[in-house]
């Protein structure tokens, strides 16, 4: 993208900012996890920030540092990024429905499986520390290792038709027509 996209403008907010309101409206607290170094927007008080224990380790190491962050008496969280501007909330809320007595619920395409569109059980944490050690850093590995709920696409089509709450942006192209879809108009930095 050329630039951290938590930061990127939507509208009268900043990505993350935007994302972190879409997810107040279902679930609470939010912890938002950050590199070591990186600055963040301005967020609501509330949210805890974390950061992340290891450099570069990908998704598996986010999680790791956000469940450790929850508070004692929260059971699971619901896992996005930061770059889904049309989250929303009743997806959020399917997912974490289907959780049900498993460890994890993750949506699944075909082959693909969407771990930053996941809720994850707090238990899981000595699990994803061990394969963080064991350097097996896919999050499909831990989706493996666990008792899953896999929910594919279609059951969730209901709540989100386009599937746009799996939509995240990867280029200055996507952004581009997601400002433009939103009515922000494009970002001219």
């Amino acid at each position: 993208m050329g630039r951290p996209k938590a930061s990127l403008p939507f509208g009268p907010e900043t990505m993350l900012e935007h994302v972190v309101g879409t997810l107040l409206e279902v679930v609470a607290p939010i912890v938002v996890v950050a590199a070591r170094e990186q600055q963040l927007p301005p967020l609501p008080a509330d949210v805890l920030i974390a950061r992340d224990e290891h450099e570069a380790l990908g998704p598996l190491a986010g999680l790791a540092a956000g469940l450790a962050a929850l508070p004692e008496d929260v059971e699971a969280a619901y896992v996005s990024s930061c770059d889904v501007p049309f989250l929303r909330p009743a997806f959020v809320g399917r997912i974490i429905d289907r959780l049900g007595d498993r460890e994890l619920a993750i949506p699944r395409d075909g082959k693909f499986h969407h771990p930053l569109a996941a809720v994850y059980r707090k238990s899981l944490l000595p699990r994803v520390r061990r394969l963080l050690a064991d350097e097996r850093l896919r999050p499909l590995f831990l989706v493996e290792e666990s008792n899953s709920a896999i929910v594919e696409v279609d059951e969730l089509r209901d709540v989100d038709p386009e599937l746009e709450s799996l939509r995240n942006l990867n280029t200055p192209e996507e952004y581009a027509a997601a400002l433009e879809r939103a009515g922000f108009g494009v970002d001219s930095e």
